[in-house]
């Protein structure tokens, strides 16, 4: 059985869109840019996979409320 769940990682981490690597930093920058619009309870989730016409990107936060804050004009 090791055999085989190994040769399963193997062919997973081959049709890996995006690498372990730059999906932390992607990761961080989004909870970044999150992190000023919104207040958030500290769950967060990003995902890249193929999508109809390309590659989707999904990030997902969880939010206590959306901070105030004022525009220039």
């Amino acid at each position: 059985m090791k055999a085989k769940e190994r040769l399963k990682s193997i062919l997973e981490r081959d049709k890996e869109i995006i690498g372990e690597a730059p999906h932390r930093a992607a990761l961080a920058d989004f909870k970044r840019v999150a992190e000023e619009y919104f207040e958030t309870d500290g769950g967060y989730e990003l995902s890249v996979r193929e999508g109809k016409r390309g590659m989707e990107v999904v990030f997902v936060c969880r939010i206590v409320r959306v901070k105030n804050f004022r525009t220039l004009r």
